[in-house]
C-alpha cells in the first residue's frame, strides 16, 4: 500500500510544465503535470492499445483535441479517452493535474 501526498507535489516550471511520476508499475502508470497559467500541454497521442485519463486538482482551463475541439477544465473535472486519441491541456491558470495510464507507456 501506498500513499501519495498530492499537496507535496506542489512545484512550478517557470517555462511552462513540471512533471512528477507519482506511480509507475506494469500495470498502470501516475504523473502530476503542474503547468503555469497561460502554458499548454501539447495535443499529442500514442500508438498503443489502452486509456488515459486526466484529472484537474486545481486551477481552470481546457482539455484540448486534435481538431482544436476544446471542452472546458476545472478542478473535479475529468477526461477519459483512449490513448490513441489525441489530447491535450491548455491551463489558463496556473493548472495542477493528474494523469493516469493504463497500460503504462
Amino acid at each position: 500500500m501506498k500513499k501519495i501526498e498530492l499537496d507535496q507535489t506542489r512545484e512550478f516550471n517557470p517555462l511552462g510544465m513540471k512533471s512528477i511520476i507519482l506511480h509507475d508499475s506494469e500495470h498502470f502508470k501516475i504523473l502530476n503535470f503542474n503547468i503555469m497559467g497561460g502554458s499548454i500541454f501539447p495535443v499529442h497521442s500514442h500508438d498503443l492499445d489502452g486509456q488515459v485519463s486526466i484529472l484537474v486538482i486545481e486551477g481552470e482551463g481546457a482539455f484540448l483535441a486534435d481538431n482544436e475541439e476544446t471542452m472546458p477544465a476545472k478542478v473535479g473535472d475529468m477526461l477519459v479517452c483512449d490513448i490513441r486519441e489525441p489530447h491535450g491541456v491548455r491551463a489558463d491558470t496556473d493548472m495542477r493535474i493528474v494523469v493516469h495510464i493504463a497500460p503504462p507507456i
